[in-house]
C-alpha cells in the first residue's frame, strides 16, 4: 500500500474510450490511478475531473524504452508500490496486406506489442521484488483474425502469448497476469465508422449489440482485485459472443 493508504493502478491509453472508463472504475474502487497517454489535452482534463489527487496524468510514449524506464523510475520514487498495471494503449492502421506499408506494420507492432512488453518488463521487476501485483493486458478478439488487420491481429496475438508467458514467469511471486479481449465496443473509434459499416458489424454480433467501455472496465476491475487469487494466464472475451463464431 502507498503512504496514502490506496492501492496504485497504472493505466495506459487512459485519456478516452476504454481507458477512461477504466480510470473511472478504478477510482470508484478506491485506487490511486496513474493515467498514461500521449493525449495531453484529454489526459489533463481527466486529471482535473477528480478531487483529492486520486488521478495523476503522465505523457508517456510506451513504445519508447527510455520514456518507459524514466516513468517507472519517477513512479517508484513517488508512489513506492505498484499494485496494478493495465496495458490498454494501442492503435490501428488497417489495410489489406497487399496494400499495407511496412511502416504501418512496424508502428502497430511497436505500440501494441513492444510497448506492452516494455511496460510489463518494468512492472515485473517491481512486482517480483514486492512479491505481489496484477497485470491486465488489453488484447482484442481480433487476435483470432480479422481481414485487413494483419498488423493489428498479429500484435494482439502477441499480447495473448506474452500474457501466458508472464503468468508462468511471475506466478510464484504472487503476480497474476491476464488478458481481456474486447470485441465491438462503443468508443470514439467505432463512432467514426460509416453507419452502414457499423450496422453490419452489429448484425454480426450474437447479441446484436455493441459493448460499452464499462463492460471492459468491469472485467479489468475483477482481474485486478486482491480477492481474485487463482486466475492467471487467461484471456477473457468481452465481445458479445463474437469469438464463438456465431453470426459470422
Amino acid at each position: 500500500m502507498t503512504t496514502e493508504g490506496k492501492r496504485t493502478a497504472v493505466i495506459t491509453g487512459a485519456a478516452k474510450g476504454i481507458g477512461k472508463a477504466m480510470v473511472e472504475r478504478f477510482v470508484k474502487d478506491g485506487y490511486k490511478v496513474i493515467a498514461l497517454d500521449l493525449d495531453i489535452e484529454n489526459g489533463k482534463a481527466l486529471e482535473k475531473e477528480y478531487l483529492e489527487h486520486v488521478v495523476d496524468f503522465y505523457k508517456v510514449d510506451i513504445s519508447n524504452e527510455e520514456e518507459v524506464k524514466s516513468f517507472f523510475s519517477t513512479f517508484i520514487d513517488k508512489y513506492q508500490t505498484l499494485d496494478v498495471l493495465i496495458n490498454n494503449a494501442g492503435i490501428i492502421r488497417d489495410n489489406m496486406i497487399w496494400n499495407m506499408e511496412s511502416s504501418d506494420f512496424d508502428l502497430v507492432l511497436n505500440i501494441n506489442l513492444k510497448g506492452v512488453w516494455l511496460m510489463c518488463r518494468e512492472a515485473a521487476r517491481i512486482m517480483k521484488e514486492q512479491q505481489q501485483g496484477r497485470i491486465v493486458n488489453i488484447a482484442s478478439r481480433a487476435w483470432l483474425g480479422n481481414k485487413g488487420q494483419s498488423n493489428y491481429s498479429a500484435s494482439k496475438a502477441g499480447v495473448v502469448g506474452l500474457t501466458r508467458v508472464l503468468a508462468l514467469e511471475l506466478g510464484k511471486y504472487n503476480v497474476l497476469v491476464n488478458a481481456i479481449a474486447p470485441g465491438l465496443i462503443d468508443t470514439p473509434l467505432t463512432q467514426k465508422l460509416a453507419p452502414e459499416t457499423l450496422q453490419k458489424l452489429i448484425e454480426a454480433q450474437p447479441t446484436r449489440t455493441m459493448g460499452k467501455p464499462d463492460d471492459v472496465a468491469n472485467v479489468a476491475s475483477f482481474l485486478a482485485a486482491e480477492s481474485t487469487q487463482f486466475i492467471t494466464g487467461q484471456t477473457l472475451y468481452v465481445d458479445g459472443g463474437k469469438s464463438i463464431g456465431a453470426g459470422m
